[in-house]
């Protein structure tokens, strides 16, 4: 009997102790399964050229959320909109639900901010920034329901955007402070390994990032992580810092595809000439009925 337990503790041994050739195997393949880019122009780091896209319904709303009416004023196909009519938006108005895309799934608020969000989410439609064809501002860029180009050569890097005919210049020599505040702000940008590390200041606090009105102050900063993790695919990574709104900084976190073939291009979406009715038909003499 003292044998047989003695050669049953030895069997358990070796099930449960795999042995040193086995573990150093177990680690090549892991190694072996971290994805490497192509290298781009400059032969050193990946190659992030083409028209990409996100495939989530973060634009809508960031945070996980269930499918809902547009204005969340009442259920139902007919809902009536701050502008004294009503507009019957049907199933086309409607949100998709979606998992959301903010790590640990709720931004961290101030008190008084998260009242703000409450009050633009009441009345995005007049509010929200995107409806006025105001450029989206970073991150909001990255996720919308529109495709993106990075342009990328030996030296330098260029972002389009199909919404608006939005662009970003990535700087990768730090000029210093951005002189004023804008719409798209200051990107500078470093290598990390494979990654691409860019910190973006200088924004205005008039943009927001979702149609539910998350929005953010002037004192904003994101940092992103650009990163290959397969043919065709990149993570996207953003920190974002607001002492003002938020009572800590917070991430967000998705996955961008690469478009293939004749896909692989940017359409125009001007979407000024869209809204001139909406901002400035109350000038007309003889207001259209």
């Amino acid at each position: 009997m003292n044998r047989f337990v003695a050669a049953l503790a030895v069997i358990g041994l070796a099930v449960t102790a795999p042995a040193p050739a086995a573990a150093q195997a177990q680690g090549k393949s892991k190694a072996a399964a971290v994805y490497k880019a192509p290298r781009g122009p400059d032969g050193k780091h990946p190659d992030l050229n083409g028209v990409w896209q996100a495939m989530n319904s973060a634009g809508w709303d960031i945070e996980p959320h269930a499918a809902r009416a547009a204005l969340q004023l009442r259920p139902g196909p007919v809902v009536p909109v701050p502008a004294k009519a009503v507009l019957a938006l049907g199933a086309v108005g409607a949100v998709p639900g979606g998992l959301g895309i903010v790590e640990g799934g709720e931004i961290p608020y101030t008190p008084e901010a998260k009242k703000q969000r409450d009050a633009n989410r009441a009345d995005y439609l007049n509010l929200d920034p995107e409806v006025k064809c105001y450029l989206p501002g970073v991150p909001r860029a990255n996720y919308m329901h529109l495709p993106f180009q990075v342009f990328q050569s030996e030296k330098s890097m260029l972002i389009a955007y199909e919404y608006a005919g939005a662009v970003r210049n990535i700087l990768f020599t730090d000029p210093g402070p951005a002189p004023v505040d804008s719409w798209m702000g200051q990107s500078v940008a470093k290598w990390d390994g494979d990654t691409l590390v860019v910190t973006v200041t200088g924004m205005n606090d008039r943009t927001w990032f979702d149609r539910a009105g998350n929005f953010h102050s002037d004192q904003m900063q994101v940092v992103e992580r650009w990163t290959p993790t397969g043919p065709g695919l990149m993570r996207y990574e953003a920190t974002i810092t607001d002492p003002a709104t938020f009572t800590r900084p917070w991430k967000m976190s998705f996955n961008l595809y690469k478009r293939q073939g004749e896909d692989a291009r940017l359409n125009q979406f001007k979407c000024v000439e869209f809204v001139e009715e909406l901002m400035y038909g109350d000038l007309r003499k003889e207001p259209l009925k």
